[in-house]
């Protein structure tokens, strides 16, 4: 039998599943169809729960080293003045911290890991995927080389689908699946480096409460997220800008680009006089060298993720809004327990419906939250602070 995983996706997700099958002991490669992975993105956050699987990876030093262990968080208006503050990471009380990071510094860090302990070839790039077969053996994945537009066929025990929002194979699993469902806000992102933030340790939320029309008004976060800076008494700050600008419904999938590039006049007008941390939104938003936007959106959860020896993970499984730092942390929970399901069955078939059924009902319970706690961001301090808590409690964060 083929015990080897083919990985679709060398996202955090994928690579976390590639170190964590290794560590149990079986064979994976990773494919991407990117040319080259390039540390891309803006900040995000890492909470405590996947901070302890990448720990057990052997990692915990390399992400100290470049991350921000996040202390609090402090919910603000847009005049800065100070609603409620709410602990987080080893300040709540966790043996593992809350860190916030570049989004591309952690991904270059699991590749680093992947390629020393895998092999420099267990990561190919310019490859995608695009169909597969699958029998009581083995999964047929036939791919595309992107340089030579050659077409080739490989041979897997398993398919794991670790490949986005627009993983095709998630596509190719449920060919009528749900739109990406888009909640009406437009999200905005840079990063700048600055004085001290705060304490070097804060991430502010400030909001200025719903429109009379009774849509949600603005919302602007702000958080450092390099080890490296902060060391040099400065802060890596990442900024997130948010702004209704539609009634919730579908989106063509099309549009849900991440990397889209934007203009700071384009946020500017939603944020004049604003201030976060002390410091003017307007200086955030121009000192920014790169301002990237996209939607904020999701899909409603699967009944079922995969089937027979196709499985899916990380944002191909469960996209969610990134409302309570939990989109990079459940793909990399998934990748832990992945591992341990297929380390412990002796039908890796049946080890991946346990693995579904666990990861299945624990992120469904999260893309809801989600939602909720993106509804309750523009209500009182009491109402954000109980939505909150109730967040927390569906979630583990």
């Amino acid at each position: 039998m083929n015990s080897h995983v083919l990985i679709a996706g060398a996202g955090i997700g994928g690579l976390t599943a590639a170190l964590s099958l290794h560590a149990a002991g079986i064979d994976a490669t990773v494919v991407d169809s990117v040319r080259e992975i390039r540390p891309l993105g803006v900040g995000i956050n890492i909470q405590p729960q996947a901070v302890g699987v990448l720990t057990e990876l052997g990692l915990g030093d390399a992400l100290a080293a470049v991350a921000i262990p996040t202390a609090e968080h402090r919910y603000a208006d847009s005049r800065d003045e100070l609603m409620f503050t709410d602990p987080r990471g080893l300040a709540r009380g966790y043996r593992r911290p809350q860190y916030s990071v570049h989004r591309g510094e952690l991904q270059m860090l699991l590749l680093d890991a992947v390629r020393e302990r895998l092999g420099a070839e267990a990561v190919r790039t310019g490859v995608r995927v695009e169909r597969f077969i699958q029998s009581e053996e083995e999964v047929r994945v036939r791919v595309t080389d992107r340089a030579t537009d050659a077409a080739s066929v490989l041979s897997t025990g398993l398919l794991v689908g670790a490949d986005g929002l627009h993983s095709a194979v998630r596509a190719a699993l449920h060919p009528e699946q749900g739109p990406v469902l888009w909640s009406g806000v437009r999200m905005w992102r840079g990063v700048l480096e600055t004085e001290r933030f705060l304490t070097g340790r804060s991430a502010v939320i400030a909001t200025d409460g719903p429109r009379p029309d009774g849509r949600h008004g603005a919302q602007f976060l702000a958080y450092p997220i390099s080890r490296p800076a902060d060391d040099r008494g400065r802060s890596l700050l990442n900024w997130v800008a948010l702004v209704t600008e539609a009634e919730p419904g579908p989106l063509d999938p099309a549009a849900a680009d991440w990397n889209a590039p934007a203009r700071p006049e384009d946020v500017l007008p939603h944020f004049e006089g604003w201030r976060i941390g002390g410091r003017l939104v307007h200086d955030l938003v121009t000192g920014s060298a790169l301002v990237l936007r996209y939607p904020m959106v999701d899909r409603d959860p699967l009944p079922r993720w995969g089937e027979g020896r196709v499985t899916l993970l990380g944002d191909a499984a469960h996209p969610m809004y990134p409302v309570g730092a939990n989109g990079a942390t459940q793909a990399i929970i998934d990748a832990g327990v992945l591992a341990d399901h297929l380390a412990a069955a002796d039908d890796p078939r049946a080890a991946l419906t346990a693995y579904e059924t666990e990861r299945g009902e624990a992120t469904a319970r999260i893309v809801r939250a989600s939602r909720r706690m993106h509804e309750s961001a523009h209500s009182g301090a009491g109402a954000i602070d109980a939505i909150t808590s109730a967040f927390r409690a569906a979630t583990g964060g």
